[in-house]
């Protein structure tokens, strides 16, 4: 692909992503997103043949890197604190580089829950199996509390998304700016780590 198709292709990107954040997917039309890039309709149906995959493209680009660290986390040998402890930490700062995360992920909810069993980036977001395992091995060893796995993985996701989802709202009602609003998360890391690993103490 010569420089030219590259530099074309991320201006759509670029004006897609824009405008997805700001009206949502739905509200956003090819000829809009054509118009911003400043090229002509023919040439974005060249390049991404239809919305969906234009959609489709930029959430894995957002999503696929991230969500793959997360995972490996999940999936690696690390004691089960350390585990839990890591993957709160990594998550936020995630988040707090890209929050448009988060409205991507409910734009999909939203727009169609059935496409999420086929992303798979999305899947590998919330993939919780071998954490589930790691946390049935360590009660059963009497080393963590009995839990329900998989109450305490969605637990720790909620706890992570819910301040990035309701961000405008902690902001304006502490008088936030947006360096104190990232210091505010950051602090969540050892706020969240400690309750769930106090939750799971025997």
């Amino acid at each position: 692909m010569s420089k030219g198709s590259i530099k074309t292709k991320q201006k759509i990107l670029d004006s897609a992503t824009e405008l997805f954040l700001k009206k949502g997917v739905d509200r956003v039309g090819v000829r809009e997103i054509a118009a911003k890039a400043g090229i002509n309709l023919s040439l974005m149906n060249y390049y991404f043949q239809t919305k969906e995959k234009l959609f489709e493209t930029i959430f894995d680009m957002l999503v696929k890197d991230k969500a793959e660290h997360l995972r490996d986390i999940l999936e690696s040998n690390l004691p089960i604190e350390e585990k839990i402890s890591d993957y709160i930490d990594s998550y936020i700062d995630i988040l707090i580089d890209k929050p448009i995360l988060v409205s991507f992920v409910m734009s999909v909810i939203h727009r169609n829950p059935e496409k999420l069993k086929t992303m798979g980036s999305v899947l590998a977001l919330y993939n919780s199996e071998k954490f589930c395992n790691h946390i049935n091995i360590e009660a059963q060893a009497g080393r963590v509390r009995s839990v329900n796995p998989e109450q305490l993985y969605v637990s720790i996701i909620s706890l992570i998304l819910f301040p990035f989802a309701i961000k405008e709202l902690i902001a304006d009602r502490n008088k936030f700016t947006p360096k104190e609003y990232d210091d505010f998360v950051i602090t969540r890391k050892t706020h969240i780590t400690d309750m769930v690993l106090s939750y799971l103490k025997v």
